[in-house]
């Protein structure tokens, strides 16, 4: 298993596929289209690959703000569902925290939806603390 930047289209079609099944209300090329316009704005798409095939997709950003200073944020981390709980989330993990080193990062944030137990375990596993809640109010752009 080996951990890369994705960088060509054939490389994000690749990690779209996986990405497909945590964002599933995207269509296969709306989800490409969104990722094309965050990229704009500093996203990055990082694989683990095995024998050829994306089984692990993390989609994450450098920020720097007053609560966390310069810090590795990860928006989007899917293994394959055929492929979890064998060593590729751990990798990808291993690999986010050696990036945000060497992009001088200090911290490594994530948020899990909280219905996601087996998630949570994992990453309770690999070394995360539960931090703070997240709230959000939704809808604005339709007037609510």
């Amino acid at each position: 298993m080996t951990v890369r930047l994705a960088e060509t289209d054939t490389e994000f079609e690749k990690c779209a596929e996986v990405l497909l099944q945590l964002r599933s209300s995207f269509t296969r090329e709306a989800l490409l289209e969104q990722i094309g316009e965050q990229q704009r704005q500093g996203y990055r798409l990082a694989y683990v690959e095995s024998d050829g095939d994306v089984i692990c997709v993390a989609g994450f950003r450098i920020g720097l703000n007053l609560a966390w200073g310069k810090h590795l944020y990860v928006d989007d981390l899917v293994t394959a569902e055929a492929h979890r709980s064998k060593g590729a989330g751990a990798k990808m993990i291993a690999w986010l925290k050696d990036y945000a080193r060497q992009m001088g990062c200090g911290q490594l944030h994530l948020d899990s939806g909280v219905q996601r137990h087996a998630a949570h375990r994992f990453y309770l596993r690999e070394g995360f603390d539960i931090t703070s809640h997240h709230f959000a109010i939704r809808g604005l752009t339709r007037g609510a």
